[in-house]
């Protein structure tokens, strides 16, 4: 089945070929490689081009396993997902500390591979991906168990992913600057502290809450902001389990 055949491109509906002999390159070998080439360059670098000549092989070697870049950003988006510790469902009690400790792995993914969030929206059919498909039963089957119904479940783990996925991205753009500036997270915010004083000097309460944190450790804060909007997402959802 070609890809124009398909009913939606992706490489998720795509049958895999079958080859009678060992192919040299493998699928694991590409996305690997295509992980890494990411992490150090970012998205802007990765071409099936420079992908080839990382991997030393020609592109019938890697067509062979995925049909066009799209495809290969779904399989390298899928690989991330699996690096996500799964929460664990075992005691309906600790729903929510099952669902903190998951959420925090999922922002540890995207702080660790930042050009995620920028194809978050272009990843077509990623959600069918294996990894991200276990990600979200386990997910729905610790609501599930607390006391949710299922499409309550639903709702509850699409707001804490996008909650997560909305702070990540502030953080992965933040974090993919200071990087290349060269300057740490420290050094930046010091240099930059003037210009921000000057200007929220009109608005009262911007200009306290600014002088709060003039100094603060900016690693720590961004740990305690996370935390903080979790607590708010899962106290809600704590009061929508009881009503229910």
């Amino acid at each position: 089945m070609s890809a124009d055949e398909q009913p939606f491109p992706s490489v998720w509906t795509r049958p895999r070929r079958q080859r009678r002999e060992q192919p040299a390159l493998s699928r694991e070998q590409i996305v690997s490689t295509a992980l890494q080439l990411l992490d150090a360059e970012g998205i802007d670098a990765l071409s099936m081009r420079k992908l080839g000549t990382r991997l030393n092989a020609g592109a019938t070697s890697m067509y062979s396993h995925v049909a066009n870049k799209d495809e290969l950003i779904e399989l390298v988006v899928d690989e991330v997902y699996g690096e996500i510790e799964l929460p664990d469902a075992g005691d309906p009690a600790r729903w929510r500390a099952a669902t903190t400790h998951c959420a925090h792995s999922l922002r540890s993914a995207f702080l660790r591979h930042p050009w995620i969030v920028s194809v978050l929206g272009e990843a077509g059919m990623a959600y069918l991906g294996p990894n991200m498909m276990r990600l979200f039963e386990s997910l729905l089957t610790v609501f599930e168990e607390a006391g949710f119904s299922l499409a309550e479940a639903d709702q509850a783990v699409n707001t804490v992913v996008s909650f997560v996925i909305g702070v990540s991205t502030s953080e992965a753009a933040w974090l993919t600057m200071l990087a290349r500036s060269g300057r740490s997270e420290q050094e930046w915010t010091e240099r930059l502290w003037p210009a921000a004083e000057q200007a929220v000097a009109p608005y009262p309460r911007l200009r306290r809450l600014y002088a709060a944190q003039r100094g603060q450790d900016m690693g720590g804060a961004r740990e305690d902001h996370f935390d903080g909007g979790l607590a708010c997402v899962l106290d809600g959802l704590e009061t929508r389990r009881a009503r229910a």
